[in-house]
């Protein structure tokens, strides 16, 4: 074999691995986030059928008052892979809405926001605990090194109105660091039972060394009644 074949050989291997390297992350960067994107629309698009049917299994009406003093009564159990609320944060923009889904397997996570199984359930008592996707699949949480204290965490289920504020993060640590979903998290400053959120993501950006966390507490409760909460208001 002639060393001009065995160039053209090599060089036509760069040409495939490279054109399939290319393929790879266009895949990664773009299709997944379009079919994430997708797939969030559709469990958004099929809750909303849902509330407009008055078919709310899962959650119950808020107690009267804007502001958070006493707990709703607990929704019914949340089915895993379904969607169950959606949710806002307006510091990631004011068209930024995910919906959340029961579990956090990878499969559902392609399909929105993630809710922790066996952490608190949407305004009750405990840890209500979300995880999401910093980069891929829709990329949900890509800005999530944005979120301050003070900012909003809005949250419906079809009949309830939730608004969260954030007290501290993003706090940096590691996959292992599990005590970040307990009822009342060592590392969150809060130190009685509450009404408690925590998000949590990858980090670095395009890495899953690192979680970063954002906790935060129930702040108010409105009826869908009443119209948005002031957080989503312009």
């Amino acid at each position: 074999m002639s060393v001009r074949v065995v160039v053209r050989t090599v060089s036509e291997l760069c040409i495939t691995v490279g054109t399939l390297i290319v393929l790879f992350v266009v895949y990664v960067l773009f299709w997944t986030g379009v079919k994430a994107d997708n797939a969030m629309d559709h469990q958004i698009d099929e809750l909303q059928k849902q509330w407009s049917k008055g078919a709310v299994a899962q959650g119950t009406q808020a107690p009267s008052g804007d502001r958070a003093t006493a707990s709703p009564k607990p929704p019914g159990p949340y089915t895993y892979g379904k969607p169950f609320a959606v949710m806002y944060i307006p510091r990631l923009g004011f068209t930024w809405n995910k919906p959340l889904v029961e579990g956090t397997a990878t499969d559902v996570l392609k399909k929105g926001l993630g809710h922790y199984r066996g952490t608190a359930q949407l305004g009750q008592t405990g840890n209500f605990a979300v995880a999401g996707h910093r980069r891929t699949y829709g990329d949900p949480f890509k800005d999530f090194p944005e979120l301050r204290r003070g900012d909003a965490v809005v949250l419906t289920d079809g009949t309830t109105w939730f608004t969260y504020r954030i007290d501290k993060g993003p706090y940096k640590t590691l996959p292992s660091d599990i005590e970040v979903i307990d009822p009342v998290p060592r590392k969150s400053g809060y130190t009685r039972p509450g009404r408690y959120l925590t998000l949590t993501t990858c980090d670095p950006e395009w890495g899953h060394s690192h979680r970063l966390i954002v906790w935060a507490h129930l702040d108010s409760t409105q009826p869908v009644e009443a119209g948005k909460p002031q957080a989503l208001r312009r």
